[in-house]
């Protein structure tokens, strides 16, 4: 059986800048090999940097996947060349800014289609360890919805010295505004409001890269293929199913089987202190003893390039000819970890809220996901989700700590005041009030 031919991909593995230069204008620099990968993706792994430069220019995709699961930055964080990882991603987060703007339109004429609504949820992570549940944060939601317009009251604001600081903090969004004007947070004490920024500046990127060189490469996915429910029972002597008010909702309780976590992680690129330094940071996490001084102090610091990894020996022929989906390492030797892990999850249906929730929230979605993500999603929600709308979800995320949403309360509102969409003419703005918006 021939081997199919992949032209730009071959040139950008020879490093013939000349040659790429040429066949750029002509082929599908999206185009995938045998083995997933994007010429993108061969440029990083083998260190071709005016290649990378040209496909970028030519917008190169950088959130696809190969058949390994790892994205192009993936493969830059593993490679270790610090300019190479802020290259692409200042790239990725243009690619999401054009993505986001090409689907506001729909966004906004789904926005407009669904009616007016006044939404209450309330999260709260739990835990039965007494440290970590005095820390662990909680609030109730309230959502409120006009036209392409969007209210999000919440009275979190901050998390300093093992403490949240609660407040009265506000985001609207307004899909008909230009996106640099779009969302806004208010901080309704102090009267004052700040316009979240569109754009990362270069300090922040800057300092996302050291958080990237020095933590794992991590690609995870919740697998929905093997998901079952099982009616929840309640009761010591007598079982029967469970059914109780979640809110004003009579709901009927589901356990959640086979809800399994795939995660693959690499860590080539890090040094034993930084593996250390990971596993006490996440241990202290899951077992209440975050130290926000020590936390501080341990800061991430400026992280240099690494040392160019030895130049591979295989040559074309022998990449592309390699067993589908099993690529020799062109890069540095891979360190890699692969995990399963198993959840016990519960969800709370209510029923008659089928035919009105359902379907209007995956047509919201529809226009904000990707297209594979949204099917894979309807999918789910359509076939395999009990009937009903999901008013509680309670999912732990560490083995001592359990996240759960709640929605408490519901309503379609065609009345909603124009105003509590719009910021108040007497708050004044202060840019610096927020720092991490």
């Amino acid at each position: 059986m021939a081997t199919p031919d992949y032209p730009l991909h071959q040139s950008v593995f020879c490093g013939d800048v000349k040659q790429v230069s040429k066949l750029i204008r002509t082929c599908d620099v999206a185009q995938k090999d045998i083995h997933g990968n994007t010429p993108l993706h061969i440029a990083i792994m083998l260190g071709h940097k005016e290649c990378v430069h040209l496909l970028l220019a030519h917008g190169a995709p950088v959130k696809l996947k190969n058949a390994l699961g790892w994205t192009p930055l993936a493969e830059a964080i593993s490679y270790g060349d610090r300019q190479t990882i802020l290259l692409l991603l200042r790239k990725l987060k243009q690619q999401s800014r054009e993505a986001l703007e090409e689907r506001r339109p729909h966004l906004v004429q789904a926005l407009r289609a669904i009616g007016d609504f006044d939404l209450e949820l309330k999260w709260d992570f739990q835990s039965w360890v007494p440290l970590v549940s005095r820390m662990l944060p909680s609030d109730i939601c309230r959502i409120r919805k006009k036209g392409s317009r969007i209210r999000l009251d919440t009275t979190l604001v901050d998390f300093t010295e093992m403490r949240w600081e609660r407040g009265d903090i506000t985001f609207l969004f307004n899909g008909e505004a230009k996106p640099q004007h779009s969302l806004s947070v208010l901080d309704n004490k102090s009267e004052v409001y700040q316009r979240v920024r569109y754009e990362d500046s270069d300090v922040e990127l800057e300092e996302e890269v050291d958080i990237l060189m020095s933590s794992d490469v991590v690609a995870a996915q919740m697998s929905t293929k093997r998901i079952t429910f099982s009616r929840a029972q309640s009761g010591w002597l007598f079982r029967e199913d469970k059914s109780e008010l979640v809110g004003e909702y009579r709901s009927d309780f589901y356990s959640v089987n086979n809800l399994i976590l795939e995660s693959k992680k690499r860590r080539e690129h890090l040094s034993a202190e930084d593996i250390k330094k990971n596993k006490a940071i996440m241990e202290n996490i899951s077992k209440g003893a975050w130290d926000s001084a020590e936390a501080s102090s341990n800061g991430f610091e400026r992280r240099h390039s690494l040392q160019t990894p030895d130049k591979p020996s295989y040559v074309w022929s022998d990449y592309i000819s390699a067993p589908e989906g099993q690529p020799p390492c062109l890069g540095r030797p891979w360190i890699s970890k692969e995990n399963s892990k198993a959840f016990k999850a519960t969800v709370a249906m209510v029923k008659y809220c089928s035919d009105i929730y359902v379907p209007r929230l995956l047509d919201v979605l529809e226009v904000v996901a990707p297209f594979k993500q949204f099917q894979k999603l309807r999918d789910f929600m359509t076939s395999k989700l009990p009937p009903g709308f999901p008013v509680r979800i309670e999912i732990p995320v560490f083995p001592t700590i359990t996240a759960k949403v709640t929605f408490t309360n519901f309503q379609w509102k065609d009345d909603l005041d124009r105003s509590l969409f719009s910021i108040p003419a007497h708050y004044r703005e202060d840019p610096g009030r927020f720092p991490d918006l």
